[in-house]
């Protein structure tokens, strides 16, 4: 069973910074990709960001610009560095990987995210 925590969320004022880790059981060279999620409440839960296995990135359209995600293979730990914070970024972040031998799908329970305004 994969295990997938989250961490680094917190509370911070608009245009502020955070840096979310996403820590794997495993090594991440198991997973074909691997992305951040968020939910507000009352809402449906968004892609962020994801990352392939080959490198290749996308990103939600709202946050291009501000979010950049990337992965430390030897440390098996994905990052999420989140800047110029705005009040509608508020949410529990999950993160979310999909293993290449099963197309088996995980997640974290999250780390909220709150941005003052």
């Amino acid at each position: 069973q994969v295990q997938l925590v989250e961490s680094g969320g917190g509370l911070v004022q608009a245009g502020g910074s955070l840096r979310l880790s996403c820590a794997s059981s495993i090594s991440i060279f198991n997973f074909a990709v691997m992305g951040w999620y968020r939910q507000a409440p009352g809402k449906q839960r968004d892609m962020v960001a994801r990352i392939f296995s080959g490198g290749l990135t996308i990103y939600a359209e709202s946050v291009k610009g501000r979010f950049t995600i990337s992965r430390d293979n030897a440390k098996n730990i994905m990052y999420l560095q989140i800047t110029s914070l705005k009040p509608e970024d508020t949410a529990t972040y999950y993160c979310y990987a999909r293993r290449i031998a099963t197309n088996s799908e995980s997640w974290g329970r999250g780390t909220q995210v709150t941005v003052s305004s």
